[in-house]
């Protein structure tokens, strides 16, 4: 017996700003994130510890409620050590620019990005906005106020 589930999919209205722009894909059917490809008239060179801002020749109208985060891909941080210095970037639900991703270039040699690489992973995310209230303390936990560091620290 063969049991089908349905998975309802969340719709995201899409804009390709430039005619030879790569949408966003998922690479397999299990995937979190999208590829996001650069889109460039001409290629684009990261010299050593530099940033650039690599447009994406697309634009979304997320849902309220929604953000999209942008990712580093991890074949390029561990071959070439490019990376997002921002990472994840946010893109706001009422944000309708094109997409643009921040690469960083940890490496000691020239990185070039020509258009169609594949450069980030898009994660489109449920998100909540919370109302603080101010409290004259807050509650106790084992842990306490200790941090960076100290989780699974024994005392002894």
């Amino acid at each position: 017996m063969i049991i089908s589930y349905f998975i309802p999919m969340l719709k995201v209205k899409i804009v390709r700003l430039n005619k030879k722009g790569v949408l966003p894909v998922y690479a397999t059917a299990h995937a979190a994130g999208m590829d996001i490809s650069a889109c460039l008239d001409s290629p684009v060179t990261l010299e050593p510890f530099t940033t650039a801002l690599i447009p994406s020749g697309f634009a979304l109208e997320l849902p309220e409620g929604y953000e999209a985060q942008l990712r580093p891909r991890s074949g390029l941080a561990l071959r070439s050590l490019i990376s997002l210095p921002n990472s994840p970037a946010t893109i706001d639900a009422d944000y309708r620019g094109e997409v643009q991703v921040i690469l960083i270039n940890h490496s000691r040699k020239p990185f070039t990005v020509r258009h169609g690489d594949r450069i980030a992973q898009m994660v489109i995310a449920k998100v909540e906005q919370v109302c603080f209230e101010e409290v004259g303390e807050l509650g106790a936990t084992g842990r306490g106020v200790g941090g960076f560091g100290h989780t699974g620290i024994s005392s002894h």
